[in-house]
């Protein structure tokens, strides 16, 4: 995918390799950015992962203080139930 490598053109002139290797840098910024995608879109499945793990091992457990504190509050405060 790359531009063709040569020291100098027929002419000897070194504005064209100038121009290949802008063209080169161009084409593997491109091919970075969706390597840099891919990446991203591990580490939002990883972390959206780590969320679904943390509430369901611990949803019990915060489904439990929440009915608690709002039982708590509501006796208190003769509000009824939440």
């Amino acid at each position: 995918m790359y531009v063709a490598a040569h020291t100098l053109d027929e002419t000897g002139n070194p504005v064209f390799d100038y121009v290949r290797i802008m063209l080169n840098a161009r084409l593997a910024k491109m091919d970075e950015r969706g390597a840099s995608a891919v990446e991203y879109g591990l580490l939002i499945a990883g972390i959206t992962a780590l969320i679904v793990i943390v509430v369901y091992a611990f949803g019990g457990v915060l489904s439990n203080v929440y009915n608690a504190t709002c039982d708590s509050v509501g006796t208190s405060a003769n509000a009824g139930t939440c």
